[in-house]
């Protein structure tokens, strides 16, 4: 039998309101997505003014982000003609994000799921990303 964590619907209310703060603070309005461990959506949130093509982007970046346990932005920078991780975007149906704003969710070494956040610069989705899982961190 196993027993699987991950996240529920309230850490990724609190995921949100992270990366909502961030966004605001910033001045970019952002399309926010929480997965579980198995990169099912759990809670989307896109913020007045949020890009229309974000809406399925952030999604993407958090799928990905959950079920290859690495941030976007790694295979960013190595999936890329000539090395051995080219080719993986074709993965998840062709869904897989190689664009910088999904990073994996942990808890005590263990991935929970992953948020995914689009709208900005593949940096300002990074560092909104990066805020909703410290913001998560010191609830």
């Amino acid at each position: 039998m196993l027993s699987i964590e991950r996240l529920s619907l309230e850490n990724a209310q609190v995921l949100i309101e992270g990366a909502t703060e961030h966004a605001n603070i910033i001045g970019v309005p952002m399309c926010i997505a929480i997965v579980d461990e198995s990169g099912n959506l759990i809670a989307f949130h896109r913020m007045d003014g949020g890009k229309i093509l974000s809406v399925s982007l952030s999604q993407d970046k958090a799928r990905s982000a959950a079920v290859s346990r690495k941030s976007t932005a790694h295979y960013n920078d190595h999936a890329v003609p000539g090395n051995l991780t080219n080719g993986i975007q074709s993965a998840l149906d062709g869904n897989f994000s190689t664009v910088g704003g999904g990073i994996p969710v942990e808890d005590d070494g263990t991935i929970v799921g992953a948020v995914g956040i689009s709208g900005g610069t593949p940096e300002q989705d990074i560092e909104c990303a990066e805020a909703a899982i410290a913001y998560f961190s010191d609830d």
